[in-house]
């Protein structure tokens, strides 16, 4: 019996015990012994066509479960190709463990054939980035890796491999640490005490969830809290569908570039309870340009510095627990327009009889949305596409939108109701995550439909992705939004500058390109079409892809709207 095994073997069998279920990524000469040790292990591999797209995936898997997605590759340009999506999964507090193969150690002191210094590149985009120095340091520093990454805040770290390391043998009794999970601690009762006391003081106050609160599953926690004292909850994109938006005290999602509906509930409180919000979500400015409200941060993780953040308490510990604990310390309760109620239990509603300032956001975009439904110009409305979106997916399905003014339409219009049922990137907003990352996400899910949204300049930025999730056999459905242009961009140009420029190209036959890939393709040819097709491509069991030319004029149609606001009345 042998009392060797290939450090390799070893590295997957340390990956099985952390629950890994895919490596997302493409091998190279530097990492065969990994790339053959998954051939027999519980792991499936994901062969993918670039390794942006790879790290993408990761970020996505990790966003969804919580537990770290894996990204491979090999060595120098292999694993530099990982970094937007490793750099966007620490921005998106996410958690992700690249690893890539690097030069043996024999080499690696001098110039040599494709050496970089992997570990600096990818130090300031992780949470941690070390090079395994000998193949027995493998089970503590994957143990490390694992840990470093899932634990608050989330974000990415990288490994790099030595190619001599890789393929070294170790002793076979040689194997994976216990995997210890870290509990969120406790709330601290002082600072429940002194939050409770500020809010026994304020007079409009309001809750804005983020995505910290969605990690911590406090959606629960967050309704109970919202209900019990009669408080307002708004979202950041990131955060959206931690609070349902069909809930009477749903203010909707906050981040639009200019002062929308939801702003003006911001405008009028003086205590600010923000639920696991982190400031790369947007600017606190946005909420508190004068620096003058009373904050209480509520979060697993201690408050960042802003001058526009000062928190007045700041309660760390699990999130639920915390929420919990407050609303019951709390011996009132509020409604939006400010009124004081005597304390009442949870199921207790609002006085019907006030239109508070939550009901008249809520109606104005309501409204949008009817209005977006019936408009049947073409190309389409933007607005007439996110309410063709929202009538196809179910409460639990997941939607993908992508950066650009596809993500400012969706993030601010699009109803959620559950979790992470809206992914966007708001930390690094980078774009062409959306298609790479709706293969994972229905890794993740397979039970429920994937739509990538996505502008077509963001689509061709990873859409070669196609064909890996029809050689996988990953049914998922693309909608690009065709308007042959940086559209977000364009927008911005117009608003700051009365003119934009160097934002046009020219874009392939859609369908013609979907079908190239083994896709389903299908092209929008009138309003009254995009619905039925979007049905038909989510329930079907395959890859399809829909391009729905869009007309952007809307864009300033809205901002100029929402720019000759005083008030939400």
């Amino acid at each position: 019996m042998s009392t060797q095994e290939g450090a390799a073997r070893l590295l997957v069998r340390i990956l099985e015990a952390e629950g890994v279920e895919f490596v997302f990524g493409i091998p190279g000469e530097e990492n065969i012994h990994f790339v053959d040790a998954l051939n027999d292990s519980s792991i499936r591999y994901v062969l993918v066509r670039h390794e942006q797209g790879a790290a993408f995936m990761a970020e996505i898997y990790g966003r969804l479960t919580g537990r770290a997605g894996v990204a491979s590759a090999t060595l120098g340009p292999g694993a530099i190709n990982l970094q937007l999506g490793v750099a966007d999964a620490t921005t998106n507090s996410t958690p992700v463990v690249a690893i890539s193969a690097q030069v043996g150690l024999d080499r690696i002191y001098k110039e040599s054939h494709q050496i970089v210094d992997l570990v600096s590149l990818f130090r300031p985009i992780t949470k941690w980035s070390e090079l395994a120095p000998r193949a027995e340091a493998l089970p503590e520093m994957v143990r490390k890796a694992f840990k470093t990454a899932q634990t608050e805040r989330p974000g990415a770290v990288y490994l790099a491999i030595p190619e001599d390391v890789e393929s070294a043998d170790v002793p076979a009794d040689l194997g994976p640490l216990p995997v210890n999970i870290v509990r969120p601690q406790e709330p601290s009762a002082s600072q429940i005490a002194r939050a409770a006391d500020v809010l026994a003081l304020a007079r409009r106050p309001i809750v804005l969830a983020g995505h910290g609160a969605t990690r911590a599953r406090a959606s629960d926690a967050l309704v109970y809290f919202s209900e019990h004292l009669g408080l307002p909850v708004a979202t950041t994109f990131n955060g959206k569908g931690v609070f349902p938006d069909d809930h009477r005290n749903a203010l909707g999602a906050f981040g639009f570039m200019r002062h929308d509906y939801v702003n003006h509930g911001f405008d009028e409180a003086d205590v600010l309870i923000a639920v696991g919000y982190e400031l790369q979500e947007f600017d606190p400015v946005k909420i508190n340009p004068n620096a003058d409200k009373k904050i209480i941060h509520i979060h697993q993780s201690p408050a960042e510095v802003d001058d526009h953040y000062p928190v007045e308490v700041g309660i760390q510990g699990d999130i639920s627990r915390s929420l919990r604990a407050l609303a019951d310390s709390v011996h009132r309760r509020f409604d939006v327009n400010g009124t004081d109620h005597p304390p009442a239990p949870a199921h207790h509603h609002p006085t019907d009889e006030l239109r508070s300032t939550g009901q008249k956001i809520r109606e104005m975009l309501q409204e949008e949305m009817a209005e977006g439904a019936t408009e049947d110009g073409y190309p389409l409305s933007p607005r007439r596409i996110v309410a063709d979106i929202r009538a196809a997916m179910g409460r639990g399905d997941i939607v993908l939108a992508d950066t650009g003014a596809v993500k400012m339409w969706m993030a601010r219009m699009y109803p959620t109701y559950e979790p992470n049922t809206l992914l966007v990137s708001n930390g690094l907003s980078s774009m062409g995550f959306s298609v790479p990352g709706a293969i994972a996400a229905k890794l993740a899910r397979p039970e429920r439909r994937v739509l990538a949204a996505t502008g077509d300049g963001a689509f061709l930025m990873n859409s070669q992705e196609l064909e890996t999730a029809v050689r996988e056999n990953i049914p998922i459905t693309v909608l690009i939004w065709d308007d042959s242009a940086y559209g977000l961009i364009e927008w911005k140009m117009d608003l700051d500058l009365g003119r934009s420029s160097n934002t046009r190209f020219g874009n392939p036959d859609f369908v013609r390109y979907a079908e190239s890939f083994g896709a389903r393709g299908y092209r929008v040819e009138s309003a009254a079409e995009l619905l039925p097709t979007l049905r038909k491509a989510l329930d079907d069991d395959a890859v399809s892809v829909i391009a729905v030319p869009v007309d952007y004029s809307h864009n300033l149609q809205l901002t100029d709207k929402l720019g000759d606001l005083t008030g939400p009345f």
